[in-house]
């Protein structure tokens, strides 16, 4: 299914013009009939399985004129009866023989004048958006179930970060944020563990989301890795008594905002210094350093350094090896920049439940890809995180009676 997706996506990105759907169809059909024949065989091509009862036999053409043209059309023969694609018989509709390839398509990101082109090429008579929402409520039972599945065993490590997207509420234009959160269990596995739209500096939506997460089950969680929203920190301690690491990237370019152009090259080299060190000690001492030689030029940056250090090195708590990816939400750097890529096609999402949509959607493949990639980190490098925090205060569940809220 990851290549598929990926084909049909490099033929989105090309633009929706007379040539991009010629190929999207053909490419389209060729899925729609392996699919087919498949059920017909009882098994994929060249899969060895006890419920085939059939075998494919070639391939013979047969020409498909199209609103974009012809289409040449390479059809499976059977070895045993015949096979005639679903989508040439006769009042058989474009919507019905599409359905899967538009829902494809949707996911991806494709607007609905795409889909209205794509459908009318076929000689349909266009779909609305409506339509699409209909044709798509199988994703979003998909994304539901992904969304709200049982996290299972223990994730020392929890990154959450918020994606701005423009969304249409009570007929106003608003930028609504998207918060994904993704963990790393003990065996070293990445998983996209919840995803939520909301007011991302309030506290009261922080604890919320968080509570979600330990009510399906997240437990184990020792540092929370995020930028420095309001309200998370303190969620962060009720839910789960974690600690909570501020991206040191972020809070660096906030930090330079505050220098003057000319003095940030120069400021950005002393930062660098302090995490060169390696131990929280000496990282320490080189930050109170580093804010007096600042504060002699520029009161401002030396009043921040000295408001954030515990903030920013918190990371350093934790085993040595993990430091690069525990520093800072950089690891959900690239699942930002995709839903970015994604929803830019999209531009203005009709509501909420849109945006849950295509980004639940897209996380689902994201943990998929991630399920059969190598460990985050090492099983080694996890046993000494447990060893080191043993002393730990335990978990609190969400629904604790110690919570006073």
């Amino acid at each position: 299914m990851t290549n598929e997706r990926m084909a049909l996506l490099e033929l989105i990105e090309k633009g929706a013009d007379a040539d991009l759907i010629r190929e999207l169809l053909a490419y389209a059909s060729e899925r729609l009939m392996a699919t087919e024949v498949d059920q017909l065989t009882g098994a994929a091509a060249g899969a060895r399985s006890p419920e085939r009862v059939n075998y494919r036999n070639g391939y013979r053409e047969r020409g498909w004129e199209t609103r974009v043209g012809r289409i040449e059309l390479a059809i499976p023969k059977l070895r045993k009866g015949s096979y005639f694609p679903a989508f040439l018989e006769p009042r058989r509709t474009a919507e019905k023989a599409l359905t899967a390839v538009i829902q494809e398509a949707y996911v991806q990101g494709v607007s609905t004048r795409s889909v209205d082109e794509l459908v009318k090429a076929m000689g349909g008579t266009g779909i609305s958006k409506s339509q699409v929402s209909r044709l798509c409520e199988d994703i979003d039972e998909r994304v539901q179930a992904f969304l709200n599945r049982p996290i299972e065993g223990r994730w020392p490590y929890l990154w959450i970060d918020a994606t701005y997207l423009k969304s249409r509420q009570g007929g106003r234009i608003v930028s609504v944020a998207v918060i994904v959160a993704v963990g790393v269990n003990t065996d070293g596995r990445r998983e996209v563990l919840g995803v939520a739209t909301g007011a991302s500096e309030a506290e009261v939506f922080w604890t919320g989301f968080l509570r979600s997460l330990a009510e399906r089950g997240l437990r184990g969680v020792k540092l929370v890795v995020a930028d420095d929203h309001k309200g998370l920190r303190a969620a962060a301690r009720r839910v789960f008594s974690a600690g909570l690491q501020r991206c040191r990237v972020h809070w660096a370019r906030n930090l330079l905002g505050h220098a003057a152009p000319k003095q940030r090259a120069a400021v950005a080299a002393m930062i660098r210094t302090i995490f060169a060190q390696d131990s929280k000690a000496e990282a320490f001492a080189q930050w109170d350093k580093v804010a007096d030689a600042l504060r002699d030029r520029h009161d401002k940056l030396g009043a921040l350094m000295d408001a954030s250090r515990e903030d920013v090195l918190t990371y350093m708590d934790y085993p040595k090896e993990h430091w690069a990816q525990i520093a800072s939400t950089n690891p959900l750097e690239r699942v930002n920049k995709e839903i970015k890529r994604r929803a830019d096609v999209v531009g203005i999402f009709p509501n909420d439940a849109a945006v849950i949509r295509l980004v639940g959607a897209l996380m689902l493949e994201q943990s998929d890809e991630w399920a059969v990639s190598r460990r985050y980190f090492s099983l080694e490098s996890l046993t000494r995180l447990v060893d080191t925090h043993l002393a730990q205060l335990p978990d609190v569940a969400a629904g604790a009676s110690s919570d006073p809220s």
